[in-house]
């Protein structure tokens, strides 16, 4: 085999793209299998975590965190991609030889940390580098831990955050339910958290048929953009008890669920504008923060 300058170079070991096995035969020489109790499903087609890499933008020179690796099918596609440093976080130790080889092949841009991810102190693993800067967070979450990851990195303060965007799997039911509209069966707490700090909006769509093995639903990418001045400024912790009242019992009037808030919730209504006859279902997310943001001031916080 010759090189376009005439010169001999060594054979391919392998016909893919990075010269690693294809995943279907590192998966099955490892003898892995998706655990259920760890809502693993793997992507095996490269073509495929190439496309979802590149939603993420131009990666060169960029800091890449990805939770549940699994045996690096998205990972491998990250640094095809050009990402200068990956922070793979994964739980599972069967995974680990997959990814060292990765990291192998690749040496210096793969960091590979065992443990839970919703527990990790970001900024710490990240470390204060000038790749630290703004990273970006692409993963197929595992869809046992992805909605409580998300409301983490959507409620950390100080705000704006460690990341400049996130590109992240769910199932379509859980994509719906961050991009849903006020009035719509899917609005709830997860979409004005989402909606007030980010700006989302589903990116590609995914049948089961795409995952090894298929799960029973189908599942969807969904960008997150955050906003750098949410507005109207309030404070997230107080943003999350309106919500959780207002939406712990749907079928109730304002002036009854907000209870749950305050002993006096016809005069936060009336300060914020709102009709106490309204379902919280009804609210846009500015007005969900306005409430947030009277609280906070009744309060004195």
């Amino acid at each position: 085999m010759t090189r376009d300058d005439g010169k001999e170079r060594a054979p391919r070991a392998y016909a893919t793209p990075d010269d690693l096995p294809p995943l279907r035969e590192v998966i099955a020489s490892l003898g892995l299998t998706a655990k259920k109790s760890l809502g693993q499903n793997f992507i095996l087609d490269l073509n495929l975590t190439r496309r979802i890499a590149r939603i993420a933008g131009d990666l060169s020179g960029r800091t890449v965190v990805e939770v549940g690796p699994g045996p690096g099918g998205l990972t491998r596609a990250l640094l095809l991609e050009g990402a200068e440093r990956v922070v793979a976080v994964e739980r599972d130790e069967r995974c680990l030889p997959a990814l060292q080889q990765i990291a192998e092949r690749y040496p210096g841009r793969l960091e590979v940390h065992l443990g839970d991810a919703l527990t990790v102190d970001w900024r710490a693993l990240l470390g204060t580098g000038p790749l630290a800067q703004r990273a970006l967070i692409v993963a197929n979450l595992p869809y046992s831990i992805a909605t409580m990851l998300l409301i983490g990195w959507l409620e950390m303060e100080p705000w704006p955050p460690w990341y400049e965007r996130m590109v992240l799997m769910f199932q379509r039911e859980v994509a719906e339910r961050i991009i849903a509209a006020p009035g719509t069966k899917p609005y709830g707490r997860l979409a004005v958290i989402s909606q007030w700090r980010t700006r989302p909006r589903i990116v590609m769509n995914l049948k089961p048929e795409a995952f090894t093995p298929p799960p029973k639903v189908s599942s969807a990418v969904v960008e997150l953009v955050p906003r750098e001045r949410p507005e109207p400024p309030c404070s997230v912790k107080i943003l999350g008890e309106v919500t959780a009242a207002a939406f712990g019992q749907r079928r109730k009037m304002l002036r009854s669920s907000l209870k749950a808030l305050t002993a006096m919730p016809e005069l936060l209504l009336r300060e914020a504008g709102i009709s106490p006859e309204l379902r919280g279902e009804q609210l846009t997310v500015e007005e969900f923060a306005r409430l947030a943001e009277i609280v906070g001031r009744f309060r004195g916080t």
